[in-house]
C-alpha cells in the first residue's frame, strides 16, 4: 500500500471513529443512572465488559490521572457498585470487579442500549447483520487489539 493509500485510509479511520462516537452517544444517551457521574459510568462500563481489571487498566483506558482514578473507584466502592480484591499469588496486585448491585445497574443500562441498538438494526437483512458482525470482528482483531 502506498503512502497516499495509507493517508486515505487514515482519513477513513478518522471519519469512522467520529461516526462510532456519534452512534455510541446516540445509543447511550440517558442510559446512565442518575446515581453515578458520567466518569463513574464509563468506569463501570469498562469494568463490566473487561472484569476483572486493575486500577492501572482503568486509568489508562479512561485517560485519567491515578489520583482521580483512585478517587472515583473509592466513590464507586462506597456506593457498593464495585469491589476490590487481591491477586491470589501476588498480594500487591489489586483487581476491580462489579458487585451484584453494580451488575444489576449495568444490566439495566445495557438493556436500554441494547433496545436502541436493536431498533437501529431492525430493518437489516441477515446478510447485512453477518457483514456487520464480520466487520466488527475484523476491526477488533486487526485494528483495536491490545
Amino acid at each position: 500500500m502506498s503512502n497516499l493509500d495509507k493517508n486515505a485510509l487514515f482519513y477513513k479511520l478518522v471519519s469512522f471513529t467520529s461516526s462510532v462516537h456519534r452512534v455510541a452517544n446516540e445509543l447511550t444517551i440517558n442510559a446512565k443512572p442518575d446515581s453515578v457521574s458520567q466518569v463513574q459510568y464509563k468506569i463501570l462500563e469498562h469494568v463490566a465488559v473487561n472484569q476483572p481489571v486493575t486500577p492501572s487498566e482503568i486509568n489508562e483506558c479512561q485517560n485519567m490521572s491515578m489520583p482521580n482514578t483512585s478517587r472515583e473507584l473509592s466513590k464507586l466502592k462506597e456506593k457498593r457498585l464495585i469491589e476490590k480484591f487481591h491477586d491470589g499469588t501476588d498480594r500487591r496486585k489489586q483487581y476491580i470487579r462489579l458487585t451484584p448491585e453494580g451488575e444489576a445497574l449495568m444490566k439495566e443500562s445495557f438493556a436500554i442500549i441494547e433496545s436502541r441498538f436493536l431498533q437501529r438494526i431492525e430493518h437489516s437483512s441477515m446478510d447485512d447483520l453477518e457483514d456487520i458482525e464480520r466487520a466488527i470482528d475484523i476491526l477488533q482483531t486487526k485494528l483495536f487489539r491490545s
